[in-house]
């Protein structure tokens, strides 16, 4: 990673997107990463099987809540087909930056729970 995009990671860990809660969500879900504590509760309402409303909130490294934010951003508007498709290429390109495999484990957790939520989603559980 170069300093730009270090620098980058560092100002959207301090100032997410889509940093906050969703009161009713109709999708919630907490995921942490036990091998290094990265803790991420993602919130989001679905209308006409899209993502109408996002929000996360969490703590952890620089890397998981940059990416969480970063995934927020994208989600908004998928359908819920679009994000069951989404893998570790998506959440590369979103960062726009190579990252080693334990780092990857970092900004992969948001992707991981988001689908994990949806198919409690579809069978009608929330957590």
């Amino acid at each position: 990673m170069n300093f730009y995009e270090r620098e980058e990671m560092m100002e959207l860990a301090r100032n997410p997107k889509n940093k906050g809660t969703i009161l009713d969500a109709a999708i919630k879900i907490k995921e942490v990463n036990p091998l290094c504590g990265d803790e991420v509760t993602i919130y989001a309402n679905v209308e006409s099987g899209k993502i109408s409303e996002i929000a996360f909130d969490g703590k952890g490294c620089v890397i998981s809540q940059a990416a969480t934010s970063l995934l927020t951003e994208e989600l908004k508007g998928k359908t819920i087909k679009e994000i069951e498709a989404m893998g570790m290429e998506d959440v590369k390109n979103a960062l726009k930056c190579e990252l080693s495999p334990s780092r990857m484990k970092c900004a992969m957790l948001s992707l991981f729970a988001i689908k994990k939520a949806i198919k409690n989603y579809k069978c009608g559980k929330n957590e």
